[in-house]
């Protein structure tokens, strides 16, 4: 072990057993923290209270504290070969975690019943070793919670007066003080809606204490000075900025971030962004200063808690152009809504004064196109249907045809096919349209030419090509065609990053 810990030190790059192994220390860690504060409280509880512990009891907690947190050193080593901390930081916890072990090892030959009479002076190194031990594992844990989770993570919400007196200084801003957003197009673009999205997804592993690829995200400085690799916003071309690129990759690809298992980011949260960067990724305008355009308007509008005003208008709910959004519509049938809802469908109101339905499957994976029969029962009210992730076909779109006043349809990773698309046609008010994922081709182009009203088509993962969209595009100049990540954006992407000079000589 020893001599692999001393070959990964050498290598320029740290090898996939390395950094599978080192993925272990935030588990083996806790080990050692148990033992040692388990040998403590045994050894106060015999020393105040005269009680009758057994010392070989003892001595074998003492053994696996020991045992333990050496392995936590050696794994904790190979963590740290990944990168992306700050090296004071880090070397304090290092420090700290290998004089852990050190006085562990002490404490348990001390009170072992073999080595300890062998050890001159040893019964007056008992104590100090165990107190050492455990005063070093608190400051280890505290420099390891600063690795994880910042350096003020304790002290972040202490309220005043305890914070002037231990002088802390003044608690910086979080995402719970950023002001509510009442009127949206007065809202400040990058403190009240990206910082936040950044703060909740991204922030945690690119920070001062932590910053992943030599990438920091919590302020505008670091933002615009970008990563190791150079920058991760391009200004007016999301789909040249890195920092869009990995967030639309698949989840299991290993560059896709937010890494997997952690908080991902919503499709309004990636539409904000996508719409921030396009706009010049300002750092001190408001919403009203940009372009608002129809695709990011109802991202904005849930955003807000109370009407905008001004020329550019957010309404509550989607673009307030559709006036299928606005007209009177008849109560649903309280039936057919619970019919549905026994499907696992989550069925709610665009707002408390109209009739307008959203139908999501969000929690209805299972969604299939038998189930898909009671859709037109609510032919009217339904004006958004969510059935993406679920197993629906293109069956499910004759259903769907027969919803008269469908504006936004997500259909994305299900099996619709260009035959499906074809019952789209006579949907008057259908603006918004998610394929991303389907099997859909150049032929599917040719049948959504027909929906006159269609403002929005996404067509990531798709198997169009660039001559279909350009058709598509020559019938309908109008319409906003989004293809994500194709191969040609990402060989483009990597060609232009590979050329790119380094950060301080681009200056």
């Amino acid at each position: 072990m020893l001599s692999f810990i001393l070959l990964q030190a050498t290598s320029p790059q740290p090898s996939e057993w390395a950094l599978f192994l080192g993925r272990f220390h935030p588990l083996i860690v806790h080990l050692p923290i148990g033992f040692l504060l388990i040998a403590g409280l045994l050894e106060l509880d015999r020393v105040t209270r005269r009680q009758r512990v057994s010392s070989h009891t003892i001595t074998l907690i003492l053994f696996w504290s020991a045992v333990s947190a050496t392995m936590a050193c050696i794994f904790g080593y190979l963590l740290s070969l990944g990168g992306g901390y700050d090296e004071q930081t880090l070397n304090y916890h290092m420090w700290e975690g290998i004089g852990v072990a050190v006085f562990a090892w002490i404490a348990w030959a001390v009170k072992h019943e073999r080595i300890g009479p062998r050890i001159r002076l040893g019964q007056l190194l008992y104590f100090p070793a165990l107190g050492l031990g455990i005063l070093l594992l608190l400051a280890a844990g505290h420099e390891g919670g600063s690795l994880t989770h910042g350096s003020d993570f304790l002290t972040q919400y202490t309220p005043e007066p305890l914070r002037s007196l231990a002088g802390i200084p003044p608690r910086e801003q979080t995402v719970e003080d950023i002001p509510a957003i009442t009127d949206v197009n007065q809202a400040m673009v990058y403190q009240q809606i990206v910082h936040p999205i950044l703060k909740t997804r991204c922030v945690q592993c690119h920070n001062p204490e932590k910053s992943k690829a030599d990438l920091r995200l919590d302020n505008p400085e670091m933002i615009k000075k970008g990563s190791e690799d150079g920058p991760v916003v391009v200004a007016g071309k999301a789909d040249q900025s890195r920092l869009m690129k990995v967030c639309l990759l698949p989840e299991e690809d290993d560059d896709h971030m937010p890494p997997k298992g952690k908080p991902q980011l919503t499709e309004n949260q990636i539409m904000l962004l996508t719409w921030w960067i396009n706009q010049g990724a300002p750092f001190d305008k408001r919403v009203a200063e940009l372009k608002v355009t129809d695709d990011v308007k109802p991202a904005l509008a849930s955003l807000g808690s109370g009407a905008a005003t001004g020329s550019q208008q957010v309404a509550s709910g989607p673009a307030p152009e559709s006036p299928v959004l606005t007209m009177k519509l008849p109560a649903a049938d309280p039936k057919a809504v619970e019919e549905l809802r026994k499907t696992g469908l989550l069925i709610l109101p665009l707002s408390k004064e109209q009739n307008q339905l959203e139908v999501s499957a969000v929690n209805a994976r299972t969604f299939s196109d038998a189930q898909a029969a009671a859709l037109p029962k609510l032919s009217q009210q339904i004006v958004w249907l969510k059935l993406g992730d679920t197993e629906v076909s293109d069956a499910t779109l004759a259903q769907v045809a027969q919803l008269k006043n469908l504006q936004k349809l997500h259909l994305e990773q299900t099996k619709v096919t260009d035959a499906g698309l074809k019952n789209l046609k006579n949907l008057p008010y259908l603006e918004y349209l998610n394929l991303y994922g389907t099997a859909v081709t150049d032929a599917g182009l040719k049948e959504l030419a027909g929906i006159k009203n269609l403002k929005t088509v996404y067509l990531w993962q798709t198997k169009v090509t660039d001559a279909g969209v350009a058709e598509l595009k020559k019938a309908m100049p109008n319409l906003e065609i989004n293809m994500g990540l194709g191969e040609s954006s990402i060989a483009q992407f990597m060609k232009a990053d590979s050329s790119a000079p380094e950060p301080d000589k681009a200056k």
